[in-house]
This record gives C-alpha cells, sequence and structure tokens, in this order.
C-alpha cells in the first residue's frame, strides 16, 4: 500500500451492514477500539485547558456516543449534544446512554443543524477522514463560526505502523470485521502534519489560531488555541 498520498478508498460499514444489529455491533467494537488506543485522550486534554463552568458541546459525527460519555464523567454540568447522519448510529448511542446522563443525541447533517444558540465547543473523532480535501477546508471553516468558544478534531495519522498494526490488534481483540477492514481503510485516508498544515493554510485559519499536534498512539488532532 503507498501511504505517500490519501487514500480514496471506500469504508464499508455505514453501507454494507446487513441490519441494525449488525452495525450496533460495529459501533459498540469501535467505542472499544476508542478504549484501546486512548482515542479520546486528546480532546479531553483539550477541554480541559479550555473549559470552565458552565458550557456546551456539540460532538459530530458522533457514533456510539462514548466520547460525550467522556465528557459527561467529566463535566456533570456541561450541556452536551450529539449528532450524527446515520439514524442507526443516533439510534444506538441512544440504547448505550443512561438517561440520567442527560446527553441529546440527534439525527440529521450536522452543517444543516440550527441550534437556537452557538455551542461553546464542538469537538469530533474519526469524521474529517472520512472527507475530501476540499470538503475539510470547508469544514475547517465552518467550525470558528459555528463555535463560540472553540473546536477540537481527533483523527488518524497516517502512518505505515497502525496500517500494517491495526488488523493484528482487532484480530486479536476480535473485533467485527468491518471493524478491521474500515480501520485500515481509514489510517490510509487520514493525514499527516504537512496536509493539515496546508488545509489550514486554504482556510484561511493561522498558527496563531490553531495547532496541530501528535498523540501517543498515532493520533493527529487539529484544534483552536
Amino acid at each position: 500500500m503507498n501511504l505517500s498520498r490519501r487514500s480514496t478508498q471506500q469504508e464499508r460499514m455505514d453501507t454494507d451492514c446487513a441490519d441494525y444489529a449488525d452495525y450496533s455491533r460495529c459501533l459498540r467494537d469501535l467505542s472499544r477500539v476508542n478504549v484501546a488506543t486512548m482515542t479520546h485522550r486528546p480532546m479531553l486534554s483539550w477541554l480541559a485547558r479550555h473549559a470552565h463552568g458552565e458550557f456546551s458541546v456539540l460532538d459530530i459525527a458522533c457514533g456510539h456516543g462514548d466520547g460525550l460519555r467522556k465528557i459527561r464523567a467529566r463535566y456533570p454540568a456541561a450541556k452536551l449534544t450529539g449528532i450524527d447522519l446515520n439514524p442507526w448510529a443516533t439510534q444506538a448511542a441512544r440504547e448505550a446512554t443512561d438517561p440520567n446522563a442527560r446527553i441529546d443525541f440527534l439525527n440529521g447533517d450536522a452543517f444543516a443543524f440550527k441550534p437556537v444558540e452557538k455551542f461553546d465547543f464542538i469537538v469530533c473523532s474519526q469524521f474529517t477522514h472520512h472527507l475530501t480535501d476540499e470538503q475539510v477546508v470547508t469544514f475547517l471553516r465552518w467550525l470558528p463560526r459555528n463555535a463560540e468558544k472553540g473546536w477540537f478534531i481527533s483523527d488518524l495519522h497516517r502512518h505505515v505502523l497502525p496500517y500494517y498494526g491495526f488488523p493484528i490488534l482487532a484480530r486479536l481483540m476480535f473485533w467485527h470485521r468491518f471493524v478491521r477492514e474500515d480501520g485500515q481503510i481509514s489510517i490510509a485516508r487520514a493525514f499527516i502534519r504537512a496536509e493539515w498544515q496546508a488545509l489550514l493554510g486554504q482556510a484561511g485559519i493561522t498558527e496563531q489560531q490553531a495547532f496541530v499536534a501528535w498523540y501517543i498512539p498515532f493520533r493527529l488532532c487539529v484544534g483552536s488555541r
């Protein structure tokens, strides 16, 4: 596999799962992947630096809702909302979340969502690698207009070690085959630092406004300062 540039290969989970039960199993395994690979640690560290008092968070492409549940565990007073384009995702997130957690899960297109008030923070995880470069630039321009206090993107680092290592881990953990296969495709679709810097430049976002940071294990994240 040539990882010198982003892959355009399509992932299969959102289109090829046999039914809701199959899709829900994929999401449960993805939440286990997130635990094993410390997916939410960078976002939580960023929030700890920026979030104070009462605040609201919108999680785009929230999937199983595990990122928002992590936030809730640390910030019991925060107003938390997740949105996902796939109705099966929001259904699974609601089923996996204690109603007492007070997390709202919405089905829809985040870019068409018109909240009454701006959210203080907008976050997303493993979302941007699904987009084309042009769509990422549009997203980067959208974020500052819609996040009152800041935004954070967590995604993968395109690198040979996770590309060949993840399928081995997934087999050892008996994760769903779509998780195993899509995980490798996701890594191939992901970014390197120079690409993020170029995309930020195309979006008109300066180094003084946003940063690109690498986190163990092979997470490449972008956020407002």
